[in-house]
Order: structure tokens, then C-alpha cells, then sequence
């Protein structure tokens, strides 16, 4: 493991006037598996698409195979022997495996594509890492974790020497991660370098050589994983001082308005249980992956419960379908507000009206107008939605009020539920604070107030109660004044036994 095969020194990326990485250093040797860690918006997966070539640098120097490169691509990276496994599979659904595989490097017979070579050499590929998966079989009939496996196959088609692996265990089952981590472990011994990146700290045992943690965009510290403690990672990770300052109201706690029992819904939502009372806001913490999302849209009824009841002001609804929960007056402001909270081509207007129309409409079914417009201007002036006119496209307001044209169509309802998912995600600081504002008139009002947040500050500064999930379920919750960012995360790495015992046996060597 003598020399570096990959070195980053020094290196800042900014978007937007947004400084995603400060001078940042990072280096990988043959033969090593070596963890990138940090929080949710580490700047992680960034400084991993630079090395990769999907990002451009700002400043600093890569060096691979001790030569400095400039303008990276993804194919000039693919050329040096790079590899990189996504977090969001990057897969083509409607092809099949061997297609997906040899994808961009097609191999050819004549003037057609050889077919049979490709099918052949991804059988031999998958088969070489014990995936049991045939090369005619299309991709988007696949579940999701062998979708994973045929990612992993197609990095590795590469005969790749240095592996960037962004959350690969993230949609595998138990027997998939076992086989996941004996492929690791050879590929170390045959002298690949392999970048691996997980929230799952207690993963690391297993694979794991060397450690670099990541804070807001800057370089932390280095480390040797055996040296380290997990409490020690955990410190790093989140050792800053919360100097935010978040608005807060303080609320007599009332009555209970809303519990949920016993829900079970897919692979991530497992035996939820809880409860919102009136004048508090509650904060669902947790890690990418650890089924925060799933549960508000389980809820919602935009995913299928398997089991559980869900009650509302001690009434048990039956909730199939979104327009239940939305009829009852439970409501969700999405994680991706563009694609599934709004109508950007639509105006204000039109947006708050939209899930209201029962409400704006003649007995012969027309919009009445008056009403629509009466609607808008009250959302508009409730929420102070910063829009020239109620008629202007949601696409030209900025993030934070989109997000205001989102919960105000709910409150239109007299909404006595909302669940927030990421909701100043993507906002600048100025609307992060309204969002906020908003969430305590909301809290004030007697209405329940839920919100799912990967921003541990946030959390903190906000909730009254915080709940924290892992692995598709609740592994601890506290008051808010017993909280601290270290305690959080223990709860939120709570990694599920999904490993059986002989894993760590095969861990050394």
C-alpha cells in the first residue's frame, strides 16, 4: 500500500455563490478501503463527482497514479481506471443487464451490435461475483437491491483500480451486504483502492482501513479506522457549534390530536409508533435511507400500509389513497416540492385552488372564480408569499415560497395536520427563517406540526420533540432539551443486525 493512487489537496467547489467544499484534502492507496464520512451535506458525494469527473473543481489538484489531471470528464476518469457506484442508481430500466452493463462501450460485430458477446461476458462477470442475475433479464423488472448488484457489476466490468462506493448498502438485504462486503475485501487484496461512503458507521468494522471525515465543506482529520472509537467518529462528524439562531414559541403542550399505531409499510416503515399533541412541533431525525420519507408518504397514503391504524382528533381513519388523509385534514408538503407538491407551469393561483376545487365549486361543478381568487389572495397574504401578482408562475418564485404556494393550498383546508419532509432543503437562510416562522403560527394555532429534517441544527432549533428512525424504524426519542447533536446520532446509527455473526469473523484478513 506504499504510494497514493488518488490525491485531492486543497480543493473548494462552490454552487451558486454556495461554498460546497473549502480546501479540502483527500488521498487513497492501492490495496485499502478507505471511509469518507460525514454528516448529510458533508460535501461527501461532491468531492467523490470531482474525482469522477462529474464536477469541475474550482481550486486545488487531483492527482491519479501520481499525475495531475485537468478537465476531468467521466470518461477521461473511466480511462484512468475510475469507478464510481451512485447513491441514485443510474440505471436504464427498460434495457436489460448486459445492455445496462456495456452501456457507452458497446461492443460490435460488423455494423451491429454483438449481442451474444455482451450477454456472454455479463454472464461471466456476474458469475465471477456470485450475482445471480441473467444478462437478458430487464433492468426495471429487477428489484431494487439487485438493481444495486447490476450497478456494482458494471463499475467492476471496468477492471476499475481506484472503486468510489456512495451508500451501496442502502437497498440490500442482509445475505446481498454479506456478499457485498466479501467482494470488497477481495478487491482490496487485489489492489483495488476503494472510496467508501456510509452513514451506517457500525459497517465500517467489517471492510474498513482508513477513515476522513468531512464538516460543512471542510477537511477534519484522517485517521486510521482501528485507532478510533465510534463515539470519536461520531464527534468529528458533528463536533461544530450551532451558531444558528432559529425563531422559536413556546407553547403549553394540549391535548393529543393525531397518533399512529404499529404502521407497517415496504422495507422501511416497521412497527412506527406516534404520537403529536397540540402546541409542539415534533422533528423526525435520521440518516439518508432510514425510512423518514417513506413514513410521511405511508401515512399520506401514497404508499400502501401493510398494517397499523392512524388516528386523527381520536377519530380511526382509513386512509388508501391521499384524498383520504387530505379530506380528513391531514396533509404532507413533500421532500421534492417541483415534482410532487406543485405545477410549476401553473400560476399561484391556480396551485392553492388545485386540491381545493370541492371547496371553490358550483353545484354544476364550475370553478367560481370570486372564490378562487378570494383563496389565493388569503394564502398569499397569511403566508406573505413573496409574488408580484396571485397569477404569476410558481417556476419564477424562489424556493422558500414555492414552499409557502405548498403549505398554503393545505391550509386552505384548515389543515389540522401537516407533516413537513426537508422543508427548507434547497432555500436560502432568509426563507429557511419565514419557513420556520411559519411552522410556529402554525404550532400557535393548535395545528400539529411533524417535520422530517437531515439538518441536525434545524432539529435542535426547532423541534419540541424529536423522534429519530433507523433502519425503517423508531430507535429513540427525547424532549427537545435533553437532545444534543452526539446523542442523535447514536440513535440514528443504530444499525439493524442485518449481518450475521460470521461476517465479523471474515472481516480481518
Amino acid at each position: 500500500m506504499d504510494g497514493f493512487i488518488a490525491e485531492i489537496d486543497n480543493v473548494s467547489k462552490s454552487f451558486g455563490g454556495i461554498r460546497a467544499l473549502n480546501g479540502v484534502h483527500f488521498d487513497l492507496k492501492a490495496g485499502e478501503v478507505h471511509a469518507l464520512l460525514g454528516e448529510n451535506g458533508a460535501g461527501k458525494s461532491t468531492l467523490m463527482k470531482i474525482l469522477s469527473g462529474a464536477y469541475s473543481k474550482d481550486e486545488g489538484t487531483v492527482r491519479v497514479m501520481g499525475r495531475s489531471v485537468e478537465n476531468l470528464t467521466p470518461k477521461k476518469a473511466q480511462k484512468l481506471g475510475i469507478a464510481i457506484i451512485h447513491q441514485e442508481l443510474n440505471m436504464c430500466a427498460h434495457l436489460t443487464v448486459a445492455e445496462n452493463i456495456f452501456l457507452g462501450r458497446e461492443r460490435k460485430k460488423g455494423l451491429t451490435l454483438d449481442n451474444r458477446s455482451m450477454e456472454e461476458e455479463t454472464r461471466r462477470i456476474l458469475r465471477n461475483f456470485n450475482i445471480d442475475i441473467e444478462p437478458d433479464t430487464i433492468v426495471g423488472s429487477l428489484a431494487v437491491s439487485k438493481q444495486q448488484m447490476v450497478e456494482i457489476a458494471k463499475a467492476l466490468s471496468t477492471n476499475c483500480k481506484i472503486l468510489i462506493m456512495d451508500e451501496p448498502t442502502s437497498a440490500l438485504t442482509a445475505s446481498e451486504i454479506e456478499e457485498l462486503f466479501r467482494l470488497i475485501r477481495r478487491l482490496r487484496d487485489e489492489g483495488c483502492g476503494i472510496v467508501y461512503i456510509s452513514h451506517r458507521l457500525e459497517e465500517l468494522q467489517h471492510i474498513v482501513d482508513r477513515v476522513t471525515v468531512l464538516r460543512d465543506g471542510h477537511y477534519i482529520s484522517t485517521c486510521c479506522f482501528a485507532d478510533l472509537t465510534l463515539p470519536e467518529i461520531i464527534s468529528m462528524m458533528v463536533g461544530r457549534d450551532i451558531k444558528e439562531k432559529f425563531p422559536r414559541v413556546e407553547c403549553e403542550r394540549g391535548r393529543k390530536i393525531f397518533e399512529v399505531n404499529n404502521l407497517n409499510a415496504g422495507r422501511l416503515v416497521r412497527n412506527i409508533n406516534l404520537e403529536l399533541y397540540e402546541g409542539e412541533i415534533v422533528g423526525i431525525a435520521g440518516l439518508m435511507g432510514a425510512g423518514r420519507t417513506e413514513m410521511t408518504r405511508a401515512i399520506f397514503g401514497v404508499e400502501a400500509k401493510q398494517s397499523g391504524e392512524i388516528i386523527l382528533d381520536g377519530k380511526r381513519l382509513n386512509i388508501r389513497r391521499p384524498s383520504d388523509a387530505i379530506n380528513a385534514g391531514l396533509v404532507l408538503v413533500p421532500e421534492d416540492r417541483k415534482k410532487d407538491g406543485l405545477c410549476l407551469k401553473l400560476s399561484v393561483r391556480e396551485n392553492i385552488a388545485l386540491p381545493n376545487l370541492s371547496l371553490i365549486s358550483g353545484a354544476i361543478k364550475t370553478v367560481n372564480r370570486r372564490k378562487e381568487r378570494a383563496m389565493a389572495v388569503k394564502g398569499v397574504s397569511d403566508l406573505r408569499i413573496r409574488a408580484k401578482t396571485i397569477d404569476d408562475e410558481v417556476a419564477s418564485l424562489s424556493g422558500g415560497n414555492q414552499q409557502k404556494v405548498v403549505v398554503g393550498k393545505w391550509l386552505a383546508r384548515n389543515a389540522k395536520v401537516v407533516m413537513f419532509d426537508e422543508p427548507t432543503r434547497g432555500i436560502d437562510v432568509g426563507a429557511k427563517v419565514d419557513i420556520y416562522n411559519l411552522m410556529n403560527e402554525l404550532k400557535q394555532r393548535g395545528i400539529g406540526v411533524m417535520f422530517v429534517s437531515s439538518e441536525l441544527p434545524e432539529i435542535l432549533g426547532i423541534s419540541d420533540r424529536i423522534v429519530v428512525m433507523c433502519d425503517g424504524r423508531i430507535t429513540g426519542e427525547m424532549p427537545r432539551d435533553e437532545a444534543t447533536q452526539d446523542k442523535i446520532m447514536e440513535y440514528a446509527v443504530k444499525f439493524e443486525a442485518k449481518l450475521d455473526e460470521g461476517v465479523s469473523g471474515q472481516g480481518e484478513g
